[in-house]
């Protein structure tokens, strides 16, 4: 959508992401993700934290049930998504502003650590969140090459010896 601010964060889950359901059964994850940006001082000639920034991050659907069951507390993240603004009172009736983070991609950081991907079975509901309706997923075959080492026909890149000029495609 025109207009909205799409950022990407780097940082570390505060706690295990809290799955939950709405009213009508609709799964929703929350969680924090912590940033904490790092300086070299040459003066004291080492890395020194700066000021940490706590990002409350939701998501939603099988999303949310895919993140429950994957991420957990102090993994290093990567996020993309769309900030989010609300208001609201406190118990006090102060009026607040909360800024959160409605996640569109989020997966393990590989600069430290390694991850084992495995394709989720489709549960037929609708695709991403935008809008918030249902959308189709287009059709995908039952093998595919990219899903498991040596289930497609030979590749042309792998084989040693028969490199050429040509890209085989």
């Amino acid at each position: 959508m025109a207009g909205e601010t799409v950022i990407t964060v780097v940082g570390n889950l505060t706690a295990d992401p809290e799955l939950r359901y709405t009213q009508n059964g609709l799964p929703v994850a929350n969680f924090t993700i912590a940033s904490t940006p790092r300086t070299f001082d040459r003066q004291a000639n080492e890395w020194k934290d700066g000021e940490a920034l706590f990002l409350r991050a939701s998501v939603w659907r099988d999303f949310a049930e895919h993140v429950a069951g994957s991420l957990t507390k102090g993994m290093r993240v990567v996020a993309t998504g769309r900030l989010r603004q609300r208001s609201y009172q406190d118990r006090e009736g102060q009026n607040r502003t909360a800024i959160e983070l409605e996640v569109d991609e989020i997966g393990p950081s590989l600069r430290y650590a390694t991850a084992q991907v495995t394709r989720a079975a489709s549960s037929g509901g609708g695709g991403g969140n935008y809008g918030g309706g249902q959308q189709s997923r287009p059709q995908v075959p039952q093998e595919e090459p990219w899903a498991s080492p040596g289930s497609a026909a030979p590749d042309a890149w792998s084989a040693p010896g028969s490199y050429g000029d040509d890209t085989p495609f």
